[in-house]
């Protein structure tokens, strides 16, 4: 069990947030901030599934090799990707080359390219419980893994048709995008979602 730590700034952190330079940026300024628009939270889809077993740090700082390499996640554009687009990407040293993920994304951007605009930004966000009826961790042992709500959003996006998505993915993605707010309690940054 461990509640915030002190950083050199002396504002309490997540401890997470503190183990590298990376982190406190990721961690002061936009993890549990909420996300919205379709490309914004494909980007944040896809990125969750690379991710799997892997830590976030090896994501986050391919980010924006990521972000080139797919066209900035801009669902339209993904979804035209042709076998050669597929073939660069395996080949990209920038981005992590699993065939599985690759092949998720790829054909995730092809099932959201049918959806109406607005149509993944609402549905992600119909799954964020009422966070009146959730007090903050006040420890890192209080945070969950998977929840309720991660579950229905895993089962919903894969009956649409949406790979790589797993409960553990999808309370990751409802974390990192403001769904759910497991800053710690004393941390300073914790009343990030407050006005979402």
């Amino acid at each position: 069990m461990t509640s915030a730590v002190a950083g050199p700034d002396g504002l309490p952190r997540c401890p997470w947030g503190l183990s590298t330079e990376d982190y406190v940026a990721y961690h002061d300024t936009e993890w549990g901030r909420p996300v919205r628009g379709d490309d914004a939270l494909f980007e944040r889809l896809s990125l969750e599934a690379f991710q799997s077993g892997l830590s976030w740090i090896t994501i986050l700082r391919r980010r924006e090799t990521f972000r080139a390499a797919f066209a900035g996640f801009r669902i339209s554009e993904v979804a035209r990707f042709t076998e050669k687009d597929r073939e660069r990407l395996l080949g990209d040293p920038g981005i992590i080359r699993n065939r599985l993920k690759v092949d998720a994304t790829l054909a995730n951007a092809e099932a959201l390219a049918q959806w109406a605009p607005g149509e993944l930004t609402e549905l992600i966000w119909s799954y964020a419980p009422d966070p009146a009826g959730r007090p903050l961790p006040r420890t890192t042992a209080d945070v969950p893994a998977v929840t309720d709500e991660s579950t229905a959003l895993s089962k919903t996006l894969k009956k649409r048709g949406i790979r790589f998505v797993g409960p553990t993915t999808a309370y990751a993605l409802m974390q990192a995008c403001g769904l759910v707010n497991d800053h710690l309690e004393a941390c300073a940054f914790a009343d990030v979602t407050a006005a979402r």
